[in-house]
């Protein structure tokens, strides 16, 4: 399917790796020309690489920190009037309420919720007034799943849903959509991470440990960032004009409510 956006520009943030290198990669392959977002330059090369192979326009490679806001300068200048911005952010780690204190309480809210509404604060007008934008957040599962120790992403995750439902209704007669993909158990180094900590804490394999982890999901495996950047794509296309303020989940099936 010719997605209708060959010659756009979009920014994808924390792209150097997992769901948002999937996002990325597909929006080259789209024919848009990639601004490429990461922190470590090494990993960052080696995507930016990868995707020239299947680019006809090479990705612009920024090294910054989106939450802090000379890095989100950086990924402006490099893209001063971006037709698509995919949002996407580390977030904080698995970790007891009670150990939080103001200051990590602050900084997931950022991350998660503060950085990716400035960055919709500077690109939403232009698009407007170009009468094309898309915006695309990646946030969680746990949005609508309860996951113990992720309390504080998840919260900010859903501060933002809520923040933008308004929003995106506001801009929608210009052709611009706002709309949240919600990834479940997919195979990212994010998870790799959890599944080696629980196997550590269980005494068992890392083999045991992801099988025991696929069980609980009804497609019966994780999910992979291509596919995840395959819908992500789509929600960019011409074709999804008519699709915004949504929060679509990509779980295999692990949500179980019907609405």
């Amino acid at each position: 399917m010719d997605l209708g956006i060959s010659g756009k520009s979009a920014i994808v943030c924390a792209s150097s790796r997992g769901l948002g290198k999937g996002c990325a990669k597909h929006l080259a392959e789209a024919g848009c020309k990639v601004i490429i977002n990461g922190r470590d330059p090494e990993v960052s090369k080696r995507t930016a690489d990868e995707i020239s192979k299947i680019s006809k326009i090479d990705p612009v490679v920024i090294l910054a920190d989106v939450s802090t806001l000379d890095g989100q300068a950086a990924l402006l200048e490099a893209c001063p009037a971006p037709d698509i911005l995919v949002n996407n952010n580390g977030g904080p780690p698995r970790r007891d309420f009670r150990e939080l204190d103001r200051d990590a309480i602050l900084e997931g809210v950022t991350q998660n919720m503060v950085t990716p509404i400035e960055l919709i604060q500077k690109v939403i007008d232009g698009m407007s007034e170009r009468g094309f934008g898309r915006i695309v957040n990646i946030t969680s599962l746990s949005v609508y799943t309860a996951i113990e120790g992720l309390d504080l992403s998840s919260g900010a995750r859903a501060g933002l849903s809520s923040f933008l439902a308004g929003i995106a209704r506001g801009v929608a007669d210009k052709n611009v959509t706002i709309n949240q993909i919600l990834p479940g158990k997919m195979d990212t180094d994010r998870l790799a991470g959890g599944i080696s900590m629980t196997a550590k804490n269980r005494g068992i394999s890392y083999e045991d440990a992801a099988q025991n982890e696929m069980q609980s999901i009804p497609a019966k495996r994780f999910g992979t960032a291509d596919e995840f950047g395959a819908l992500c794509a789509f929600l960019c296309s011409q074709h999804a004009g008519y699709i915004t303020g949504r929060n679509i989940l990509v779980d295999g099936g692990l949500n179980q409510n019907a609405f």
